[in-house]
């Protein structure tokens, strides 16, 4: 099976998701990323509720990959508790999988 790991993680603008992004590809931590457009985000924090912009970067990588990458992104996010979520497992077709590996798999 071509399993690997899709992480979303909410951010604020636009360039601590390129940060975060550049970040994790340099690492050889994830293959790639997407930052989509702004949307709104709801939510109760210390007791009050709060309403900001944020965007959400998609980051795909390995499963043998994904814990070093949660550890980094909740490294380096700016939020006090910021939201890293692994959607898994999910399946890539060959092609894709097979250039994924070849990111993320190159520094080793």
């Amino acid at each position: 099976m071509n399993d690997v790991q899709l992480f979303y993680i909410p951010v604020p603008d636009t360039s601590t998701g390129k940060k975060l992004a550049r970040s994790a590809l340099s690492a050889k931590l994830a293959a790639c990323a997407n930052l989509l457009p702004a949307g709104t985000s709801l939510y109760e924090w210390k007791g009050e509720l709060c309403e900001a912009s944020e965007q959400v970067l998609l980051l795909k990588t390995l499963p043998a990959k994904a814990d070093a990458l949660e550890a980094l992104m909740l490294s380096e996010h700016p939020y006090d508790c910021p939201c890293v979520l692994r959607l898994a497992p999910a399946q890539a077709n060959d092609a894709f999988f097979q250039w994924m590996m070849g990111e993320v798999l190159s520094a080793e």
